[in-house]
């Protein structure tokens, strides 16, 4: 990756959800415009907040895809990383928004 890149996999979706009242929500059911966590895959030299295993929140479909040997990943800037969940906890509860 160069300058301030991150490539992310896109944690897989689990499937149908509940809601808070119980409603089992299916798969294929359209939600408002949802944040998705992904994993750190590789991040360009100029990225200093995150890190390779981190896992991160952002806007996927502002992203851009990139298929590599069948697998499909997400490059960003780091700017667009709305948060990192990592196990680093040096300075606080390890999610930093």
């Amino acid at each position: 990756m160069l300058h301030d890149r991150v490539l992310v996999r896109i944690s897989p979706e689990d499937g149908e959800r509940r809601s808070t009242g119980g409603i089992v929500i299916p798969a294929t059911a359209q939600m408002a415009r949802r944040l998705a966590w992904g994993d750190v895959l590789g991040v360009g030299n100029s990225v200093r907040q995150v890190k390779v295993g981190d896992r991160v929140l952002f806007n996927p479909e502002d992203q851009l895809e990139v298929e590599v040997q069948a697998q499909t990943y997400l490059v960003m800037r780091e700017r667009d990383v709305h948060a990192i969940a990592s196990e680093r906890t040096e300075h606080g509860t390890g999610l930093y928004l």
